[in-house]
């Protein structure tokens, strides 16, 4: 059976997405619930991960080497480092990059990874499908936009490095987690696609934005998806 993988970092995210689904199950791998089910007519795993590059890795290696996965859709609050993106707007990723992996000592641009590139494109019929989706949202008072997905081990809050991130990759939100489930997708040749919806602008204080709006970001995350699964 094909299921559509779900990663999500945190249990906010997950439990929006969790009450999109029926005929539940549960299994246990390591200390990861992997929670699968159906969201419409759709097979779905879903799982908690935890913040970070690491254990977004680990997570995604471990749902691909334990389901057979049609494809693996990452969603969940990110951060706003285009100007022209409001709390609350969603950014479809066309591609992703790692924004704090630097070998430029060695002559590579900085998000360059031996073996990957500079940035992991997402699925092209995943973007197709997603495109769809976003034209036919009517009467939505946020904007949807296809865009770029910076990640790194930072939650960041510093304006200086929001522009910086921004300048270097043309990125449009940051995040701590989208591109390594990207790498691992695209070195395990599964098709992937993440979906980020604005939680903060940082500015110094965005922590605080970040957990007056994660509900809201998760909630729009979880909408998409079940857009995704009719």
């Amino acid at each position: 059976m094909k299921y559509i993988g779900i990663v999500v970092a945190m249990e906010e995210e997950k439990q929006e997405i969790l009450n999109l689904m029926t005929e539940i199950e549960e299994k246990q791998v390591y200390n990861l619930n992997f929670i699968i089910g159906k969201i419409k007519e759709k097979n779905c795993v879903l799982v908690e991960s935890g913040i970070g590059k690491v254990n977004a890795a680990r997570t995604t290696q471990i749902l691909a080497d334990n389901f057979d996965l049609e494809c693996v859709v990452n969603a969940g609050a990110a951060g706003a480092i285009n100007y022209s993106l409001n709390i609350g707007d969603v950014v479809i990723a066309k591609h992703v990059v790692q924004h704090d992996f630097d070998i430029s000592a060695f002559g590579h641009n900085q998000g360059y990874i031996t073996g990957i590139g500079d940035n992991i494109i997402c699925d092209k019929k995943l973007i197709s499908i997603f495109e769809n989706i976003i034209t036919n949202i009517k009467e939505k008072d946020f904007q949807i936009k296809l865009g770029i997905v910076a990640s790194g081990d930072i939650f960041c809050t510093q304006i200086e490095m929001k522009k910086n991130i921004h300048t270097k990759f043309n990125a449009d939100v940051v995040d701590m987690e989208c591109a390594a489930i990207a790498q691992v997708c695209y070195l395990d040749n599964i098709p992937f696609i993440s979906i980020r919806c604005i939680s903060d602008i940082p500015n110094g204080s965005n922590e605080t934005t970040f957990d007056e709006n994660l509900e809201l970001a998760s909630k729009r995350c979880a909408n998409i998806v079940n857009e995704f699964c009719s």
